[in-house]
């Protein structure tokens, strides 16, 4: 045990270098293979000359196959789709289910009348943003993780800067085209004969049916984004400045494109807002001067440049490319890599060895061993929560106390009123609605990194304080993102999420004994409990 403890603590001291030496190179490796297989899958397997009709009518086929399963042999349905592949921080047991493939990866169509792009779910960001950039547009709302679905997406949850402006992701989706247990297919719009369905697929996590395409939302689009950065000191400064320029006290309030915030201590923030824009002409050199191409493999990483300002407390502005922006936190996967790296925004590595970052989510996944696992929650935090801006406070000192890192990311986010029971999310409460408004103004609190405690090799409980944040996040109305590992029981799974429609859903289609419940499907796959006294006391 003292050998392992030994062992653990020098991989701690010297993971940087360790990552370098090694995982960087076979991150790039693997990327490369990935990509490879992916193009195969696309350009020459089978289903690849096979239209987009044919190749859901094959899905549709291995359904209807395992339909005729004895049931006593009978397994609960999920995708063949590796577990590494998925941004998911928990291992669902693929092997315990019957995989179904979904070779899905094209984008079908884009209507620039109606400004909706129709998409299969395997479409990554980076993807569609090479796509739609070129063309004037970008998605409503666009995550800023290249590998992150799109269909992963529409039945997880997403948001981004844009988001006070038109909400969760899910508001986006026009449309979703469904593979159902019994085999049919169904498309599900908000106002058709699907409608239940439609509302019911957002945080549904693949528990309701096999998703084979859907519909987009997507908005007119410059070159570039005019962004500005505001440096607020005082905790209650900030939290009623974000307030003031999301639009969450004033509907009619005239609106910058994107608001985010990063807090870098309890009283210290910096407030982005960027407007869509064109390129400052050359002939006015003291605005071309302000390009900056924050996504090149050697500028320092974006939220390290966003310190950079705050620390000189004097407002800035600049123009950045709009994929730059839009991906501006890839490298860095916000600021995750620094606890892997602490060297790594050295401007000598970004210069030498930039070019290899991020490493990537799927190599991570693929490369996780059991104790990899145990550390994701006991000695790291991965969160992000939708909770009301009226509680911004709140928020950020509950976050503070349990778990001591910073920085910490805001963004805010409306929640629409669409009426009891329209899905996992309930109706904001009275005192969270904007003033005369269909909605409340929440926000994403992103929470990344290495608690306090144990940086300072300190007894940290992870689980005892993750159970407390889900439990203020309970209290005051909001939502765990259900990628990250959660640790309510079922119960209190029920009591944050409202899963009347859903429970009605699954009966309605054929969902009942052919996919896992959605708490079934997001639960951590190991017992946090036992991992968590196991790994408490520093090493």
């Amino acid at each position: 045990m003292e050998l392992r403890k030994k062992a653990i603590r020098w991989l701690e001291n010297n993971r940087g270098l360790v990552i370098l030496i090694f995982c960087l190179p076979a991150s790039l490796l693997f990327d490369l293979v990935l990509r490879t297989w992916v193009w195969i899958q696309r350009k020459i397997s089978p289903a690849a000359g096979h239209t987009h009709d044919q190749r859901v009518a094959d899905i549709q086929a291995q359904v209807l196959r395992w339909k005729d399963v004895e049931p006593a042999k009978k397994k609960l349905l999920c995708t063949s789709r590796p577990n590494w592949q998925s941004l998911s921080v928990t291992f669902f047991k693929k092997e315990e289910c019957h995989q179904i493939a979904i070779p899905l990866y094209n984008i079908l169509d884009l209507d620039e009348k109606n400004l909706t792009v129709k998409v299969e779910p395997m479409v990554t960001v980076g993807e569609i943003t090479k796509f739609l950039i070129p063309r004037g547009y970008t998605l409503a709302v666009c995550l800023e993780i290249a590998d992150a679905t799109l269909g992963g997406l529409a039945l997880g949850v997403g948001m981004t800067t844009y988001s006070h402006k038109v909400g969760l992701y899910q508001e986006a989706v026009t449309s979703y085209e469904v593979v159902l247990g019994d085999g049919s297919l169904v498309t599900a719009k908000k106002d058709n004969e699907h409608s239940d369905l439609y509302y019911a697929l957002p945080w549904s996590h693949g528990s309701l049916g096999f998703l084979t395409a859907l519909e987009l939302q997507i908005v007119p689009a410059k070159p570039y984004v005019h962004m500005k950065y505001i440096p607020v000191k005082g905790q209650k400064n900030y939290c009623d400045r974000i307030r003031e320029l999301s639009g969450a006290i004033d509907k009619n309030r005239k609106l910058d494109d994107f608001v985010e915030a990063t807090m870098f201590s309890k009283d210290e923030a910096v407030i982005m807002l960027a407007n869509f824009a064109d390129a400052p002409p050359m002939s006015n050199w003291s605005e071309w001067m302000k390009i900056n191409h924050v996504a090149l493999w050697y500028k320092p990483w974006f939220y390290k440049h966003v310190e950079s300002i705050m620390k000189k407390g004097k407002p800035k502005d600049e123009y950045i490319p709009l994929r730059d922006y839009l991906l501006r936190h890839n490298r860095a996967i916000f600021w995750v890599v620094e606890s892997m790296i602490p060297f790594g925004n050295n401007p000598i590595f970004r210069l030498l060895f930039g070019w290899l970052l991020p490493p990537k989510p799927a190599f991570l996944k693929f490369t996780t061993t059991p104790g990899i696992r145990a550390m994701t929650f006991t000695k790291q935090v991965f969160q992000d929560i939708v909770l009301p801006m009226n509680q911004l406070e709140d928020q950020i000192n509950t976050a503070e106390k349990l778990f001591d890192t910073y920085p910490i990311l805001v963004y805010p986010c409306k929640i629409y009123d669409h009426g009891k029971h329209k899905g996992q999310l309930r109706p904001p409460r009275k005192d969270q609605m904007v003033p005369g408004s269909n909605y409340g103004m929440f926000n994403d609190i992103g929470i990344y990194g290495v608690p306090g405690p144990v940086k300072r090799r300190e007894r940290f409980d992870a689980v005892d304080a993750l159970r407390k944040m889900e439990k203020f996040t309970r209290d005051v109305g909001g939502y765990a993102f259900l990628y990250a590992d959660i640790f309510m029981d079922r119960k209190e799974f029920e009591e944050m999420f409202d899963l009347t429609l859903y429970e009605k859903v699954r009966s309605k289609y054929h969902a009942i004994g052919a996919f896992p419940h959605l708490y079934d499907k997001v639960k951590p796959e190991i017992d946090v409990f036992k991992v968590g006294r196991e790994y408490m006391d520093p090493l």
